[in-house]
Formats: C-alpha cells, sequence, structure tokens
C-alpha cells in the first residue's frame, strides 16, 4: 500500500536564551551513551563560557540507559518516552522548546573530541551563511570515515543499492560516476560545502530552524537529516564540513540491532524524500517508485539474512 505523504515539519517555540543546546536521542546503546555523555560532558567544561542545556531523549531502551542516565548523568535532563518514537519525533520534542543561539543534533554512539565544540560553534560565527556545520568522524579504530553524500538522485541510488559502487576502483572513469553519491573518492580531510553530512553530529544555527521548521516526523529512521538538509539549502543556507572537529563515531549501533526494520525505513524514507522533492506532478509514478523500491527493500533483507546464515 502507498503511504500518505503529508507534511509533518512543527515549528520553534521556544526562545534563545542560551549559547548552546544539545540534543541527544537514545536506543538500546547504554554503555556507548554513558561513554558519549562523559566526553560531551569534558568538552562542554573546556568551554566554561558557554550557556548550555542538554538533553537526553530515551526513546523507550530495555537496556537501563534512562536509568543510567538518571543514576550517573544529573546534569543533563531526561525526557523518558513510553515508546520508541523514531529520531525525527524524539529530537523534535527538545527541538520545539530549545532555548540555545545553536543547537547540537549528537548521536549516542559517538565520542566527542577535546575542542570539537568550541571548533564547531567558531565556525558558524565565522561563517554568516553556513547554517549547519559538521565535524569530521573516525571510526571505532580512529580511521576517517566517510560521513558527506550528495544529495540522493535517481541513479545515484540504484547505483548504491545495488552494490555498482564498490566494484569500480577509485580514480576509474566508471567509478566517478558510480561512487559519486557516497563522495568515495574524496577523503574527507578538507574543508568544504557539501550536500548531507552525516546526522551523527550536527550544529546548526537557530535561525536556520526558525525559517526552515524542525524535522519532518513523517520519516520515521533514516532519510530525516536528508530532508532537513536538502530543505536548508534550498532556503539559501550552506552546510559545511570541517575536518578541525572531530568525533568518534561507532556507526550503527542500534540500527544493527533491527537490521531488517531500517531497512524498510531507509527504503521508505527514500520514497517519502523523493515524494516531497523530485516527484512534482508526475503522480503516475507512485505506484512504481513504491512497489520497486519495497521489492529492492525486501531483497535486501533477504540477502542480509542469508549472509548472517552463511556466517558473513
Amino acid at each position: 500500500m502507498i503511504e500518505k505523504l503529508e507534511q509533518e515539519t512543527p515549528s520553534l517555540s521556544g526562545k534563545a536564551e542560551l549559547d548552546l543546546t544539545v540534543v541527544v536521542v537514545s536506543w538500546n546503546t547504554r554503555d556507548l551513551l554513558d561513554r558519549s555523555l562523559e566526553t560531551l560532558k569534558e568538552d562542554l567544561e573546556r568551554s566554561s563560557n558557554l550557556e548550555t542545556e542538554v538533553y537526553v531523549v530515551d526513546n523507550d531502551s530495555k537496556d537501563g540507559s534512562a536509568a543510567m542516565v538518571a543514576e550517573k548523568h544529573g546534569w543533563a535532563t531526561l525526557m523518558a518516552n513510553d515508546d520508541n518514537l523514531g529520531f525525527a519525533k524524539a529530537n523534535n520534542q527538545v527541538l520545539r522548546q530549545a532555548k540555545g543561539r545553536y543547537v547540537l543534533l549528537l548521536n549516542p554512539d559517538t565520542e566527542v573530541e577535546p575542542g570539537a565544540l568550541k571548533t564547531l560553534i567558531e565556525f558558524l560565527e565565522a561563517h554568516p551563511k553556513a547554517g549547519i556545520v559538521a565535524p569530521q568522524l573516525l571510526n571505532s579504530d580512529g580511521s576517517i570515515q566517510r560521513s558527506c553524500r550528495q544529495f540522493p538522485t535517481f541513479t545515484g541510488m540504484l547505483f548504491e543499492l545495488v552494490g555498482l559502487s564498490k566494484l569500480f576502483p577509485k580514480g576509474s572513469k566508471m567509478g566517478t560516476t558510480f561512487r559519486a553519491y557516497k563522495m568515495l573518492d574524496w577523503e574527507h580531510d578538507d574543508e568544504r560545502e557539501v550536500d548531507q553530512p552525516e546526522g551523527a553530529c550536527l550544529l546548526l544555527r537557530r535561525e536556520v530552524l526558525e525559517e526552515v521548521g524542525l524535522l519532518d516526523e513523517g520519516y520515521f529512521m533514516l532519510f530525516e537529516e536528508v530532508d532537513w538538509c536538502y530543505r536548508i539549502k534550498k532556503a539559501g543556507w550552506q552546510i559545511w564540513f570541517t575536518p578541525k572537529a572531530r568525533v568518534m563515531h561507532h556507526y550503527g549501533q542500534s540500527i544493527k540491532q533491527v537490521k531488517a526494520r531500517m531497512i524498510l525505513s531507509s527504503h521508505r524514507g527514500l520514497y517519502r524524500f523523493w515524494r516531497k522533492h523530485y516527484r512534482g506532478n508526475r503522480w503516475y509514478l507512485d505506484g512504481f517508485a513504491y512497489s520497486s523500491l519495497m521489492a529492492l527493500a525486501y531483497f535486501r533483507i533477504a540477502s542480509h539474512k542469508l549472509k548472517s546464515m552463511l556466517g558473513g
């Protein structure tokens, strides 16, 4: 069944009274969340002149995450949901009432490197046309994570979803085409304007939220930050990546717990993104686009389960 498309982008209602609002949405990542909050607190203390508020929104974790935050991190405000509301809705719970001039979205599977927050804030202060800045993300082994993407196109997503981006080497003519969506030929080691940084750590200026609105709650998990970046760029703001700020990202720790559900959520999110921003008045493509994406999603799920059974 083709899903209905409704605009679900609430607006900001709070007033700017502080320098920074930090939002961490968690789901069953207790130990990683604990470490993330420790590194966050340490870096906030390095910038003691900043007036901040920190919120942890727990999406009904079953691993004691909420109790851990209440016990060990009383300096942060805990919002414990009775259900898993998804990434967009959980973030918006805080964003609606945020009081910071800047807002930081931070994943619970991250570790903030020393000085990262100060560097990100100073970047936005020095670049008035920048609406978002993202840091360089590091894998668990310290290597650089390829964390930026171009906005999805039909051909770009097709190449990625069927695996063509992995078949051709860096620097080859075909490889440049097939690898473009994930920007795999860029080392992520220089400062540049980008389309869509990974949502693990994003710093936004308040004016962006006031102009563009909050996350679209029609997305459950995945593609909500792509939609946000697209709307922000369309409104005339720049989006930047800087390697001068670094954050370790233990990638996909929540997602891997429910891989099949996340594949479905990703494909539904891509369909929603296509309908909102690319479809226009071509309504006759709705059924084809939705059924094709769902068929591909179930193929990926079957492949993942087969690989798991074979020990891959």
